[in-house]
């Protein structure tokens, strides 16, 4: 089946259910591993921060590296063997040791590399802008709610179960993501080397870029430290740590709900809206003890992390051709990957030295030089909205 005949429906019943699958088992992955390198493992803050990169990396390799430069053909094979590879990999790691974690995170990683960058392609091919458009903010709800019902299912099993089992339990995920992966569709891409290069002069590619890295800095700190920090200052459980993470994906979800309701005009808004309250959530986080304050933060954080990654892919959307957005989504995904790779190996070290608290006040003056530098650029995306 040709995916340039899949009416929005069809799109939407192979899309929505491969994204939820993946994005939830990936985000259970990245978020429990530096839970068990620090309490089962023993790793200081920057082996956490180390590992966590390892697996961004793997994505980065495939995603930046092979998947950029590859026709449909081959690419769709890739993905389809990077799904089933992703399926074999996720129950390994209930068998890890201090060595293979590291062994089994690299795997992990180089397989979503292959993954998340297709699924976002297959979500942008639709002819019509609306209808696009508006199944790339439901493919974004997909994903937060993956990121609001997978953190509360592996709430539930921790109650009963130990920590290594949550891999285990998520395993039918990451099958059902086998099994779709031969549904995807591709489209057919010219010139693939010669857009490759073009990419990152596209005014809607740079704001895609510095919009997400305003949200994916703090956010990849976040995700590898978070959780640490919650069960170190405040004494909760492996069950409660994982709820809270449901918590701040709740107010994710309810922002990109109202951007599948309620489609984006105006880029510049949302950005801008997005950044503010980002450096509000590192705010408290910072410069508050208290666990009231730290529940706001991550309420508070949630409708950036809800808003920043629609904003940025719809940008894409809006300035490059269908044949085009292979090369500008697998550049992205890259960029977001190499965000993951850099900034928990920043973080680890800083946090060794001065404390996690701390080190998310460092990234304030980051995400409010990077909301001048937005600036610049997002008034050429918004033209072409009007």
């Amino acid at each position: 089946m040709n995916n340039k005949n899949l009416s929005f429906l069809e799109a939407l019943l192979i899309i929505v259910p491969m994204t939820f699958a993946i994005r939830a088992s990936n985000n259970m992955l990245i978020t429990t591993i530096p839970l068990i390198a620090r309490y089962d493992f023993l790793f200081n803050n920057t082996e956490i921060g180390l590992i966590s990169a390892l697996i961004s990396l793997g994505t980065f390799i495939t995603s930046g590296i092979i998947n950029a430069r590859l026709k449909s053909p081959v690419r769709r094979k890739i993905f389809i063997a990077s799904s089933i590879s992703y399926a074999i990999v996720l129950p390994l790691f209930y068998l890890s040791s201090p060595l293979l974690i590291w062994l089994f995170s690299a795997l992990a990683g180089i397989s979503l590399g292959a993954i998340m960058p297709n699924i976002i392609n297959a979500a942008g091919l639709l002819k019509d802008r609306k209808a696009r458009e508006r199944l790339l903010s439901i493919y974004t709800l997909a994903l937060s709610i993956s990121l609001v019902a997978g953190p509360a299912i592996e709430s539930l099993i921790l109650r009963y179960y130990v920590l290594k089992t949550v891999f285990l339990w998520f395993e039918p995920f990451a099958i059902l993501g086998a099994i779709l992966s031969f549904f995807i569709q591709f489209p057919e891409e010219k010139n693939v080397e010669k857009t490759s290069i073009k990419v990152f002069s596209n005014p809607g590619f740079k704001v895609a870029v510095i919009n997400i890295l305003s949200y994916n800095i703090p956010f990849a700190a976040f995700t590898a430290f978070a959780g640490v920090y919650a069960k170190q200052a405040f004494g909760i459980s492996y069950s409660q740590v994982t709820a809270l993470f449901s918590l701040f994906f709740l107010t994710s979800f309810i922002a990109r709900l109202y951007l599948s309701i309620r489609p984006a005009q105006l880029i510049s808004r949302f950005t801008t809206f997005s950044i503010l309250t980002t450096a509000v959530g590192l705010s408290i986080i910072a410069l508050t003890k208290s666990f009231p304050l730290f529940l706001l933060a991550l309420f508070i954080l949630g409708f950036p992390h809800g808003i920043t990654y629609p904003m940025s892919v719809i940008s894409i959307s809006r300035t490059f051709t269908p044949e085009n957005r292979n090369a500008a989504n697998s550049q992205f995904f890259a960029i977001m990957m190499l965000i993951g790779v850099v900034t928990p190996t920043v973080a680890g070290f800083i946090a060794q030295v001065i404390g996690i608290r701390l080190m998310f006040g460092v990234l304030i003056p980051v995400v409010l030089f990077l909301l001048g530098l937005l600036r610049r650029y997002v008034k050429a995306v918004d033209e072409v909205s009007t």
